[in-house]
């Protein structure tokens, strides 16, 4: 237990420090570990040898339950946050109109259901205690007089502790960071001992499960426990079982401790992505050796010689390994006192907001005292809750003894909490679900668990005549409490839950659909079941009136303190960009503020009566609620817009800044289109020019040399003329202005006719041109004179390039995948592998820039727009030696048969 203080009193001031402990996933998943209690630690072993795997469903519960986390938790959690929810009995009473009254009904259903849980817990404690002080572990425990009795003060140590870590501050929406702490470190414990004394028992006193199970089978009585159904003499209970899984899956969310660590300790959304299979996965691991610890208990001490929920302890201590069984009592000493003390935050915060605080308030005298600072005295309230329910346990134990309803409580305590089902989550998901409904259902189902199941429970412990179990109310064999209305064939359990649940929600949905909920139970609906989209934009405030600061200032100093009100009026003023609290205006929305900062403390029932009580509301009716939802609709529809203007100015601004740089680039190439031209035109006209003055100015030039120089003349023109009709080409195809005049074309053809035209720059050169061409006719859909000039070009670039004697041009034709084909090797300088991107743009020509060719450097451009024209595509293909390697591809007219070598034809000129 010191341990215990000095763990959480280490990160409280972490905490305080801004160095939070409990911000992992991981101590988020081991603190809701805290749902095994000793009840797990002991009583699954005892369940074991008596059932055998009938422990399973209220650990299976559980584990279906969390794939349903992201879905519930998560938004039971952004409830919770949004509206500073501080307890199950506080979302309920908030979700329907914030009510007082529904609140102190789920209060008081838990106290009923929880005490005699908590005093299981106490029970835990001292048996195990017991078994080991006692001489003779198989002696009978004798209840000691209380103020003898060691639990009674760790009872009061307990409460010590969580008045220190739990009832520190008011407020209780605040994370109690020193509880989470020492109860994640205690689900660590009882973890690792359960699976220390289960190695101990199937890998030390046995040769494994395996060898478990064997010998077990080999006795009868054991035999049963390890078969279902039909094996032990009786079909499969499937009721029971689903019962049982049912009841798991709401208790793990609705238990008062689950829903402080799951919802209100939660301190980021995302942890939940963590505990969604990191607490299935401790669940698994705890429950591992449940079955071989109670079967090699029952066959280390027989059948019926030994309390099966001590084996945990007691066949340590038997084989003489103390140490190990001290382990063990400190891990049913972690089971126990971790509920404990989680659910006394949660039970007393429900007592003291939701019973003592109402009755304070109402109390006359407290009504003429507006000045006095109700701060401490409702620590001291807390604290007083605190031990009060602890002391009910303490009680309820010293009394009950080893009855049957103190071995019974912990599935009786989970029938009573899942009584909340129909209204908690009905009201997260259900517009039209109201107070009056939740009410009625709660009633109706309290009264039906407490007919069914508790109080026969506690008629066969003693403490009421049993004939009303036997015989039925009055007499009545139709209102017997466990075959109600004459149904059989159920356990009591699961009896009880069809009759609670069945009246429960056909109460709530009933008596909703039957009166039209109020203004006020409505704008909590909407609040409540669309919360993710309320809090996420803007937030609507169903509040109507008039209030001034100077009022609402001095109510949240007397609840939370001088400091504590300066410090929220101060900070929801920076927030709206003002200097300080001495602007604030009373408007809706802060007077709502002011309520939920009240409700982390006093509770939102009791927060809305405080409020009330010093401002002058006006009532709203259904008109008002839709009118505020339809403005804040708007105010939504508003601000999705703007975010979309927003996003569609960015998206233009972008645009437009692609646009200015695709303009400047655009200039850029103007300009080197410009340099490039005038650099083409020049040279022949400067050629042109020259020649024609020389003759001009010379008169007796000879003959020879004048047609020399009029030869050069008609060259140089006959290149302007290719340059300018070069360029008009390109302009047309870009501009989209090209005249073009598709065909059924024969590129087998095509490529013979263009091989000849070029055939005299080969010559000239003296260089090879071979042909590889299919032997029948390859079709392809496209302008015969533009593919004709696609080939001229790469035919009289290859014929530039080729040394001369030397020079070799092999021109291909295949057919592959749909498609033809064309490649033109040369075996001339080639181009290098940095230009490879550069020879498709205008004006720019490969090889060596020293003996580079004449040319435009628009041939290759224009070829590539009239093969893209037509679907095809055109590239340079990297060669491992000297030469280049230009070639297109286009689709084929129609499909023929592919030619890999077979069937062309090769020739050389």
């Amino acid at each position: 237990m010191t341990l215990l203080f000095a763990i959480a009193y280490w990160a409280d001031r972490r905490a305080r420090q801004g160095r939070s402990v409990v911000g992992s996933p991981w101590v988020y998943s081991l603190s809701m570990a805290v749902y095994c209690t000793a009840w797990t630690y002991f009583g699954s072993v005892g369940r074991a040898a008596t059932a055998g795997v009938w422990f399973l469903p209220i650990y299976l519960g559980p584990m279906l339950a969390m794939t349903l986390a992201w879905v519930v938790i998560r938004k039971m959690v952004r409830i919770s946050r949004a509206y500073r929810i501080t307890s199950i009995a506080d979302f309920i009473s908030s979700r329907y109109g914030k009510s007082p009254v529904l609140a102190g009904t789920v209060t008081f259903i838990t106290v009923v259901g929880i005490v005699p849980y908590i005093a299981l817990q106490l029970k835990a404690i001292s048996v195990s205690f017991a078994v080991m002080t006692a001489s003779d572990h198989a002696a009978p425990l004798v209840q000691q007089i209380w103020w003898q009795d060691s639990t009674f003060y760790l009872a009061l140590v307990l409460a010590g502790f969580t008045m220190a870590f739990g009832a520190r501050q008011l407020d209780n929406s605040e994370r109690h960071e020193g509880m989470v702490a020492a109860i994640a470190f205690e689900s660590v414990v009882k973890l690792v001992a359960f699976l220390a004394v289960g190695v101990f028992v199937t890998y030390g006193l046995f040769d494994g499960i395996a060898d478990i199970f064997t010998k077990a089978q080999e006795v009868p009585e054991l035999a049963q426990l390890l078969t279902v159904g039909v094996a032990q003499g009786k079909p499969f209970a499937y009721a029971q079982w689903f019962g049982l899984l049912m009841l798991a899956m709401f208790s793990v969310i609705l238990l008062p401790r689950q829903f402080q660590v799951m919802v209100v300790e939660n301190v980021d959304e995302q942890h939940l992505r963590r505990a969604a299979w990191a607490f299935p996965l401790y669940l698994l691991l705890i429950n591992l050796f449940v079955l071989p610890i109670a079967l090699g208990g029952l066959l280390v001490f027989g059948v019926g010689l030994r309390n099966p929920e001590t084996f945990v302890l007691t066949l340590p201590l038997s084989l003489d390994h103390p140490s190990l069984a001290f382990l063990a009592f400190l891990g049913g000493l972690s089971a126990s006192t971790g509920m404990i003390v989680v659910e006394a935050i949660a039970v007393s915060t429900m007592v003291s907001n939701d019973l003592l605080m109402p009755l304070l308030l109402r109390a006359r005298k407290w009504a003429f005292v507006e000045k006095l600072d109700l701060t401490r005295l409702l620590l001291h309230s807390r604290r007083a809750a605190i031990l009060l329910v602890l002391m009910l346990g303490y009680v309820y134990d010293h009394l009950a003894d080893d009855s049957y309803a103190l071995v019974n409580i912990g599935l009786i305590s989970f029938a009573a909490v899942a009584q909340f089902a129909p209204a908690l989550f009905g009201g997260m998901y259900w517009r039209s679900g109201t107070r009056q409904g939740a009410m009625a259902g709660l009633l109706l189902g309290f009264a039906m668990w407490a007919y069914t199941l508790m109080l026969p429970s506690l008629a066969r412990s003693g403490w009421m005549d049993t004939s009303f179990i036997d015989n039925g109310l009055l007499g009545s064999s139709w209102l017997k409490p466990e075959e109600l209305l004459r149904l059989q064939g159920l356990d009591n359990l699961t009896h009880s839950l069809f009759w609670s649940l069945l009246l429960n929600m056909g109460a709530y949905v009933g008596v909703s659909l039957w009166r039209m909920p109020s203004a006020q139970e409505t704008s909590q609906a909407l609040l409540f079941v669309d919360v993710f989209e309320r809090i996420s934009t803007s937030r609507p405030v169903f509040w109507r009136g008039q209030a001034s600061v100077s009022e609402l200032f001095p109510l949240v100093a007397r609840f939370l303190g001088l400091s504590r009100a300066e410090q929220l009026f101060d900070r929801y003023a920076q927030q709206l960009g003002l200097q300080g609290r001495h602007q604030l205006q009373a408007d809706p929305r802060f007077v709502q503020y002011v309520e939920t900062q009240l409700a982390g403390a006093i509770g939102s029932a009791s927060a809305r009566v405080m409020v009330a009580s010093v401002v002058k509301e006006d009532s709203l009716d259904l008109d008002d609620v839709m009118r505020i939802l339809d403005e804040a609709t708007q105010l939504r529809l508003q601000s999705r817009e703007l975010e979309q203007k927003s996003r569609s100015l960015e998206l233009a601004t972008a645009e437009l800044r692609a646009a200015n740089d695709q303009l400047k680039s655009l200039d850029r190439l103007k300009d080197d289109f410009m340099s490039s031209v005038t650099h083409e035109l020049r040279t022949p006209l400067t050629s042109i020019r020259a020649l024609s003055e020389l003759m001009r100015d010379d008169a007796e030039m000879e003959s020879g040399q004048r047609q020399q120089f009029l030869s050069i003349i008609v060259s140089e023109v006959e290149r302007l003329t290719r340059l300018v009709n070069q360029v008009l080409d390109m302009a047309k195809i870009e501009a989209g202005h090209a005249d073009w005049q598709p065909s059924d074309v024969d590129l087998v053809g095509l490529i013979k006719t263009s091989v000849q035209t070029t055939a005299e720059l080969f010559r000239e050169r003296a260089a090879q041109t071979k042909l590889s061409l299919p032997a029948g006719g390859v079709w392809v859909r496209a302008d015969a004179d533009r593919l004709t000039q696609v080939m001229l070009n790469l035919l009289s670039n290859a014929a530039k390039f080729v040394p001369a004697g030397q020079g070799e041009v092999h021109v291909i034709l295949e057919q592959n995948n749909g498609r033809a084909v064309v490649r033109v090797r040369d075996n001339g300088p080639g181009v290098a592998p940095d230009q490879h991107g550069l020879v498709f743009e205008k004006f720019r020509q490969g090889g060596d820039s020293l003996n580079r060719p004449q040319g435009t450097g628009l041939g290759l451009p224009i070829s590539r727009q009239i093969v893209e024209h037509f679907g095809g595509h055109m590239w340079l293909e990297p060669q491992p030696k000297q030469g280049a390697c230009f070639a297109f591809d286009l689709p084929l007219l129609l499909p023929t048969q592919e030619s890999n070598g077979g069937g062309a034809w090769a020739h050389t000129y």
